[in-house]
């Protein structure tokens, strides 16, 4: 049996970040062989997932980011077993580099499809690479979950336990505006159920105007006025049916989100909000 010095368990620690008595297993395992060793802790990465494939992975964090100009934006999912490795350094700063490189590279449909794509650290590594190494030191199961990419203008906001995140999609030409990471944290906290009214059910809406029109009409009021009441009254409705930009801007409630957008000449288009896990 060849003979495995400290100071090539040293080597292959430093080369792998992997715990020396897993370094020297590998390098016994390998016959002293430095490169075999690398692919035998490799491999535990597969041997990890599968033996924890059925364990829930409750924990992790969202992570944004966005170009300067707020012209796009990229939000990732992580999520792992425990809390302390979801807000420890080592998943943060993988998950800095797939949402960097899901921005910055050529896009990806699929988390599979980013992890195999070069990490952004010009280190030569493959983020799955990265991604494997990560979960042979942790130990416990590790998944990247959603991800996705969009345009702008855009803003993008996670709230400070990493487990909820969102992306406001916006029409104008302020990409840059403050309000667009403000009315992405109003959505965070509030967790509307639709952008506008179009995406309320057409029949739901209709059902509810037919309903305020018969009672304003009740009163004897002419139909300038009546038309008027059901118009307020509407938007109370929509308030309550989570229609965004009728609700009252958490940062500012004397005004909407629409109304705050329109201060910097935007309008909400869209918007995605994830809770870690759901």
């Amino acid at each position: 049996m060849a003979e495995i010095t400290a100071a090539a368990v040293k080597a292959l620690r430093e080369r792998t970040d992997m715990p020396m008595m897993k370094c020297k297993q590998a390098l016994v395992e390998a016959g002293g062989d430095e490169e075999k060793a690398v692919d035998i802790l490799k491999q535990e990465a597969g041997k990890i997932l599968d033996k924890r494939k059925d364990n829930a992975t409750s924990e992790g964090r969202i992570f944004i980011t966005t170009t300067d100009d707020g012209s796009e934006a990229a939000m990732v999912e992580v999520c792992c077993e425990s809390a302390p490795v979801g807000s420890g350094e080592h998943l943060g700063s993988l998950g800095d580099l797939l949402v960097k490189q899901l921005l910055e590279g050529p896009g990806a449909a699929t988390a599979d499809e980013l992890l195999d794509q070069d990490a952004p650290d010009g280190s030569g590594q493959t983020l799955r690479a990265i991604y494997e190494k990560l979960l042979a030191t942790i130990r416990e199961k590790i998944s990247v979950g959603r991800i996705t990419r969009l345009e702008g203008p855009i803003g993008g906001y996670v709230h400070h336990d990493g487990k909820t995140g969102a992306l406001l999609q916006a029409t104008g030409e302020d990409g840059t505006a403050a309000v667009l990471r403000d009315v992405a944290m109003h959505i965070a906290a509030l967790k509307p159920a639709v952008a506008d009214v179009d995406g309320l059910d057409p029949a739901v809406v209709q059902a509810e105007r037919d309903r305020l029109t018969e009672d304003a009409k009740a009163t004897g009021k002419p139909d300038n006025i009546v038309e008027k009441i059901v118009e307020g009254q509407m938007k109370k409705f929509y308030d309550e049916q989570g229609v965004l930009v009728y609700q009252a801007f958490a940062k500012d409630d004397s005004k909407s989100v629409s109304q705050a957008l329109a201060d910097s000449g935007l309008t909400a288009k869209a918007f995605t909000c994830w809770v870690l896990g759901n």
